[in-house]
């Protein structure tokens, strides 16, 4: 097929590489380093003195990265004859898109097959709309120019807890203010309460059930009210970042004028092919409802194209790992036990702590364990949940395991090498019959 693609961007790769996942896992990195390097190192009886911190270098470095991987993109299109429109897009009817170039200039472009994949956008509040610079999103989190004092953060999801842990470990005072009474949302509830402790530890301040009240701006300093448990306390800060989510960024793309079905959140609604209203329009990613992801837009995007390929295609959203880069990290496939209860599920379940795992010894890395949830008949997988360290590479064998629709014992007689940290997973998946070797 005879592709284009409309980004406004001046680099492809839309949120992710240039605005998410990329730069916040490069700081999140490096960041990681220095605080091993002050905190950990002399257990490991390697003396450093004089750590210092260039800020400018390590910004510097996350750019590079950012970089290298937008221009791998680029020459992907090249080498596939991708088009690349460069300018804003909007469907000026079922078969043409009008493109808005960045010198003003607006062409006309028109095809058979149109797909909205415009990605997300971050949340504001109306009573505290990005300034960005005292009131920020986490585009501008990624850039600040010097460590703030104190960083005030509105939301304690993936973006509050994995931004406020960058800011944290470079020597700012990071508070973090949440509505609900934990983190993480639809995070398992154990795995929640065990994180909580853990970044309290590493010193982020936390209040929950405390709603965001109000926020002003006073020279170069917030000042921060909340109503719930927090209320009466004014916290002032040089920062505040507002994470409390993410929108479909779909408001600007003409779908409302041509009769284009959206939710009251403004997501796209589409049917199992990721059809729209008009059969002609398409639409994947963070525009349509599901978790904001890009790997599930990635593997939307490729089960679209064979759609519009005449082949046959899925996509299995109960196998699409989600993961939390705080160090130790957090992932899952699948339920938690709190959605396994209301779905009235009988289900059994294995745990094992990293603290008895070999390979967590060695790294010195104790915090954290597995956590499998089984159905009692069938013993097949209904949800496994990892809180501890590199979970976000030991999450690919469950998300193969769901693929393939595993029981705990196939994970449990399954030879994992030691010492490694999967042997955590194969333990707690012993631990589901009540047979771990370790535990």
């Amino acid at each position: 097929m005879k592709v284009a693609c409309v980004e406004g961007r001046t680099s492809l790769g839309g949120t992710c590489l240039n605005v998410g996942c990329i730069p916040s896992k490069a700081l999140l990195e490096s960041t990681h380093l220095y605080h091993q390097v002050q905190k950990e190192f002399a257990d490991h009886g390697i003396q450093v003195d004089k750590v210092s911190l260039d800020l400018s270098k390590m910004l510097g470095r996350k750019d590079g990265v950012v970089k290298s991987i937008t221009q791998g993109v680029e020459f992907l299109f090249k080498k596939n004859k991708i088009k690349w429109l460069k300018g804003w897009g909007k469907l000026t009817g079922p078969n043409t898109v009008a493109v808005q170039s960045h010198e003003g200039e607006s062409l006309i472009y028109s095809a058979p097959k149109i797909v909205m994949a415009s990605g997300s956008d971050p949340i504001e509040l109306p009573f505290a709309k990005f300034d960005h610079q005292i009131i920020v999103d986490s585009t501008d989190a990624l850039n600040f120019d010097h460590v703030p004092e104190h960083l005030i953060v509105v939301g304690a999801g993936v973006i509050g807890l994995e931004l406020g842990s960058v800011w944290n470990r470079l020597g700012a005072k990071v508070t973090v203010i949440e509505a609900s009474a934990k983190i993480l949302g639809n995070t398992d509830a154990e795995i929640s309460a065990a994180l909580l402790k853990i970044l309290q530890k590493q010193g982020l301040i936390f209040h929950l059930e405390s709603p965001l009240a109000q926020v002003s701006v006073k020279g170069q300093k917030a000042l921060v009210s909340c109503s719930g448990k927090a209320e009466g306390t004014i916290f002032e800060g040089d920062r505040v970042l507002i994470a409390i989510g993410r929108k479909a960024a779909s408001s600007k793309l003409g779908l409302d004028e041509l009769g284009i079905k959206r939710e009251k959140n403004g997501t796209i609604v589409v049917n199992e092919t990721f059809q729209t209203s008009i059969p002609s329009v398409f639409a994947i990613g963070d525009t349509i409802k599901g978790l904001m992801l890009a790997h599930k837009a990635e593997e939307e995007g490729i089960a679209l194209a064979e759609f519009l390929a005449g082949k046959k295609s899925h996509v299995n959203y109960e196998a699409v790992p989600n993961i939390v880069y705080t160090w130790p990290e957090v992932a899952s496939v699948g339920l938690s036990e709190e959605e396994a209860k209301k779905k009235g599920l009988s289900y059994k379940t294995g745990k094992f702590n990293f603290r008895a795992n070999g390979r967590a010894k060695a790294m010195g890395s104790l915090d954290g364990f597995v956590q499998i949830i089984a159905d009692t008949r069938t013993d097949r997988l209904l949800g496994v949940h990892i809180l501890g360290p590199m979970a976000s590479e030991m999450i690919a064998e469950i998300a193969i395991a769901f693929e393939y629709g595993a029981s705990a014992e196939d994970i449990a007689r399954t030879v994992h090498a030691h010492p490694t940290l999967a042997e955590a997973i194969k333990e707690a998946a012993l631990d589901v019959s009540k047979q771990a070797i370790h535990a």
